[in-house]
């Protein structure tokens, strides 16, 4: 192994070294959060089940509108006005 190899082989070790110390030291204080990063798990594990289940969506939707229609109509018109924003959100950002 020439001077050159040797040189590199070292730098390459001392980056590994340091790339694993900064990763301890990301997880020692990255611990708290923990319980966020939990929860936020939790929120997309439950919105992947609601997309692979999409009966139960339509289930409780049928069934807030029998029970109360005003409310219903109600949270309909601000789903409607969402899903508008979001989808002109989303053309503005594709330009």
């Amino acid at each position: 192994m020439n001077s050159r190899q040797l040189q590199l082989a070292l730098k390459k070790q001392r980056l590994q070294f340091k790339s694993d110390m900064l990763r301890d030291r990301w997880i020692a204080h990255a611990g708290g959060l923990a319980p966020v990063l939990g929860a936020a798990d939790q929120v997309r594990a439950g919105y992947a089940w609601l997309r692979g289940h999409p009966e139960v969506v339509v289930g409780v939707g049928v069934a807030v509108a029998v029970a109360r229609p005003r409310a219903a109509w109600r949270w309909l018109k601000r789903a409607v006005v969402a899903w508008q924003f979001w989808r002109k959100g989303q053309q503005l950002l594709a330009r």
